[in-house]
């Protein structure tokens, strides 16, 4: 490790690992299902859900289920948010190959409603991991946000086809079939299998809202 490299570390000290709170279901990066991908949140930013994490338009199409409008980091938390980003970004000025510091500043874009720079560091990260399911549910929840539905829908397919037992992108492309695609027979089979397969998560819990919601078991 070289000094500049020691030094940068030195100054994030424990900050590499977690990110900000204050998503509904599981914002999975950084807290105890800790980053596993985010949920998807109907009605949370321009272009994005009724958001999410972890979507959904106000007024969307049929079988949209949003939830409540997902509010922004306090003045505390943006102040970390952007102490660590530039942290991270010496990090990686001094070693493009640290992996961490680009999904913990991907993670702190995210958190900060900044999506092409968490779109691009989560990129940076992927070269170097390219099976994280967590970082690509991630993206594909920043690609959702900017109304890009295709490329979310395949980043949360992509992340099942390596993890099939990956809840986050399971739950997430339910959500992208009822409120951007106008399909909930799909999504309803992706909330069902949450349900079936993670009984006692969040997701499933919030999976068996939307299907009731719907007059749909």
């Amino acid at each position: 490790m070289n000094k500049n490299l020691t030094l940068a570390l030195a100054l994030i000290g424990g900050l590499v690992v977690g990110g900000l709170g204050g998503y509904s279901i599981g914002v999975s990066r950084g807290m105890e299902a800790a980053r596993g991908g985010a949920a998807l949140q109907a009605g949370g930013m321009p272009g994005g859900m009724p958001g999410g994490m972890p979507g959904g338009m106000p007024g969307g199409p049929p079988g949209a289920m949003p939830l409540p409008p997902q509010a922004g980091p306090g003045p505390a938390q943006l102040a970390e948010a952007q102490r660590r980003i530039a942290a991270n970004l010496a990090v990686v000025a001094a070693d493009p190959k640290a992996a961490p510091a680009w999904i913990q500043l991907g993670n702190d874009y995210f958190d900060t409603h900044q999506q092409q720079k968490a779109i691009d560091a989560y990129a940076q990260a992927l070269k170097l991991q390219p099976n994280n399911a967590d970082v690509i549910t991630d993206q594909g929840v920043m690609y959702e946000q900017l109304g890009d539905y295709d490329k979310a829908l395949a980043n949360f397919e992509q992340a099942q086809r390596i993890d099939p037992r990956h809840a986050q992108s399971l739950f997430n492309i339910g959500v992208v079939h009822a409120s951007h695609k106008n399909d909930m027979a799909k999504a309803a089979a992706a909330w069902r299998k949450v349900i079936a397969m993670f009984p006692q998560s969040p997701q499933a819990a919030e999976a068996r809202a939307r299907l009731a919601a719907q007059g749909l078991q």
